[in-house]
């Protein structure tokens, strides 16, 4: 089985795969394909360049290629059952709908995702609440179904779970439409 991981920044994205690597899952992320890109290019890892450099592979590979590259790499391994994080553009969920795959939205209060993201301390985490807002807006929404575009693909999924609670409230919603699928 396939899984597509979206949703918000800070709701829970990467608790979800880790449950999901627990229960047999291999997983794979669209983060790292595009940080290899972006120092590939030798830019700085910062947010804006994950925006950027994710769109220009998009535009440059096809918009679905970051769930084509887990896959081709999926069926290189012989795995059968894997989880791709995260998720951000429309025609990638096509790809993953096409391939058999079910997609997982995750969302959570603004203020409670901009606190876990504050928390986690990656170096393109350390914002104020209003860049946050500000990035949040940036990247949810595009005409262009090959660019990021959060709303669209999260309206697209097969099931949303907002995580405003527990890690262990999360996982046990994540148990239950497993068994859904």
């Amino acid at each position: 089985m396939i899984i597509g991981i979206a949703g918000t920044d800070g709701a829970g994205k990467g608790a979800v795969v880790e449950f999901l690597k627990s229960e047999g899952y291999t997983h794979y992320s669209v983060r790292s394909l595009i940080v290899a890109e972006i120092e590939k290019r030798e830019l700085e890892i910062n947010r804006p360049h994950m925006k950027l450099v994710g769109n220009a592979m998009r535009q440059e590979h096809g918009g679905a290629v970051m769930v084509k590259t887990a896959n081709e790499t999926a069926q290189l391994a012989g795995v059968t059952d894997f989880v791709i994080e995260s998720i951000r553009a429309v025609e990638e969920v096509g790809l993953l709908q096409e391939l058999g795959g079910a997609l997982l939205s995750v969302d959570a209060d603004s203020k409670v995702r901009y606190q876990r993201i504050h928390n986690r301390g990656s170096s393109t985490d350390q914002i104020t609440f209003e860049q946050f807002v500000e990035q949040e807006v940036a990247e949810s929404t595009s005409t262009n179904t090959s660019e990021q575009n959060k709303v669209a693909v999260m309206r697209l999924a097969d099931h949303t779970i907002l995580n405003d609670g527990t890690v262990e409230e999360l996982h046990a919603k994540v148990e239950q439409w497993l068994r859904t699928l």
